[in-house]
Parts: structure tokens; sequence; C-alpha cells
């Protein structure tokens, strides 16, 4: 029994070394192999795409846009039916030279270089688009003539109305609006042919057209329709006329009417012109030309600023 109990007490003595042993070398193993539970991610907060600006309405970038067939706001002299964006400039010098193109001899004329050494008539001209389709503009001659005008756009000519329609009203005055002083009631009607050609109808009624005491003559009104087109001769290239028959009322002189050669580059617009008159208000119009025999040359220059 003493013989048994020194090789027992060994076994267990190794027993329990290797135990002890076996856990040191666990402990660390467990520790490199145990898995690490991430911290909880929180979800990120959802931000708001970011918005477009806003964009402008359609119809003023329409309005924008070039008509091909309408680069300007005018003909020679009579308005059209090109709307202003709103918000927007345009602005116009009218010049009409006062020699006349047939006095005298080839020689001649070119000695005063086609009139360009004559005096002339200027106007300046400044357009504002006051809302979608409507438009204000003063314009002022060097005989001092100021003339205010407003264009109300009622029917644009799209793929659903064959015509454009617009009213159209003015007041103006001589010698600074001091003297001679009338209005214009006026419906402007236009019509797109082909791709190539804009014909316009204009009924008006200028009242007090009539430089002179009333009872001078027998009419102090005049009714007038404006008629005129532009022809597209190549992409930036047009030919212009108009003529302002004087139907009834004060009408004396001849009915005006020009002729012209036009020329688009970008936002700038350049006319050379002959007309029979120098009017480019509608009561300097409605008084007619000097005669069928006497043409003036001159120019307009437009630019918009849009």
């Amino acid at each position: 029994m003493h013989i048994l109990v020194g090789p027992i007490r060994k076994i267990a003595f190794v027993t329990a070394a290797a135990g002890l042993v076996g856990l040191f070398l666990a402990g660390p193993a467990a520790a490199q192999t145990d898995p690490v539970t991430p911290p909880q991610q929180q979800p990120a907060a959802e931000t708001p795409a970011p918005q477009p600006p806003p964009t402008p309405s359609s119809t003023s970038t329409s309005d924008a846009r070039l008509d091909p067939l309408q680069p300007d706001f005018v003909l020679a002299a009579l308005p059209v039916t090109l709307r202003m964006p709103a918000h927007k400039l345009a602005f116009r010098v009218t010049h009409r030279f006062t020699r006349n193109l047939g006095r005298g001899d080839l020689s001649d004329l070119l000695q005063d270089f086609f009139g360009f050494d004559s005096g002339a008539q200027i106007g300046l001209e400044l357009r504002y688009g006051l809302l979608p389709g409507t438009q204000i503009g003063i314009h002022r001659t060097s005989d001092r003539t100021i003339e205010i005008f407003g264009q109300q756009s009622i029917m644009k000519e799209d793929d659903s109305h064959p015509l454009g329609i617009d009213g159209y009203l003015t007041f103006e005055g001589t010698n600074n609006t001091r003297a001679q002083k009338s209005g214009t009631f006026a419906v402007l009607v236009s019509r797109k042919v082909a791709g190539h050609v804009a014909l316009y109808a204009e009924p008006m009624y200028i009242v007090n057209t009539n430089p002179f005491p009333s009872g001078a003559v027998s009419d102090n009104d005049t009714f007038m329709l404006g008629l005129g087109g532009r022809f597209r001769l190549r992409p930036t290239m047009y030919f212009v006329g108009e003529y302002s028959p004087r139907l009834s009322g004060y009408k004396p002189g001849v009915d005006q009417m020009s002729f012209a050669i036009e020329l688009r580059s970008g936002g700038h617009t350049f006319q050379i012109n002959v007309s029979n008159g120098f009017g480019t208000t509608m009561g300097q119009i409605a008084r007619g030309g000097l005669s069928n025999d006497q043409w003036f040359l001159g120019f307009n220059i437009s630019r918009k600023f849009f």
C-alpha cells in the first residue's frame, strides 16, 4: 500500500501540472481568436437631393428666342408683332438724310456721297418688356417730336394660331410734347408664309394729325392702313418693304413708302433704306411723304439686349 502511494502522487502532480499548462496556453489563443463585435453603427442621415435652380417660364424663354422672320421690332418705320421678353431692353437709331437722291446728276450725287453730306432727321428709341407680351417705349426725333407707345400681344402666331395679333397705342407731340399732340389706335396683324416671308396689315386711326387750326381743313384725323413685308433672302439678309396708304381723313402730300436691305448679326440689325418721306412716328407717317419724285436715303440700327 505504501508502495502505491508514491506513484499515485506523482501521477496526480503531473496531471495537475499539465492542466495548468493547458489553461495557460489556451488563454492567449482564446483571446486572439475570439471575434470582436464592432460597435453598432448609426444609419447615416438622409441628405435631401439638391434642388435644380428655378427655370424661366416657357413664355419668357420663347420670347427671347430668335425669330428668323422677325429680327427687329419694326420694318422701316411700321411696328411688327415681334414680342419683347419681360424685363429686357432694345435700342434703335433711325437716320433719314434730307438730300433728295434725284436732285442733280450722278456727279452731284457722288460729290454729296449719296446724301451722307447732307443734314438728317435722326430718331432714338428705347423699348422695354414690361410683362410677357407687353412692351412699352419712347421714340424721339431730332425735330423735337416725342412718341410714347405701348404694345400688347393678343394672339401669338404658332401651330394653333395662323395669325399674330397685337394692339398698339401711341401718344406723341411736337416741340417735346408741348404742341401738336396726337394719338394712334392700331391693330397689328402678321402672317408668316413658307418660312421665308412675314406679311403685315395694320389698320390705324390717328387723331389730330392736322397741324393747322381745325377750321382750316375739313378733317382733323386720319385713317391709315399700314402694309408691309419682310422677305428672307439669306439666313441673315432680308428685303423689307412698307406702304402706308391713308384711306380717309386728313392726308396731305403722298402716302409714305420705304424699301430696304437689312442684315442681322447676333442681337444687332443694320438696315439701309430709301423712303419718299422722313416719318418714323405714326403721326409723322400719317402726315405723308413729300413726293413720289423725291427719295431719301436712310438707315436703321437696332440692338437687342437679350
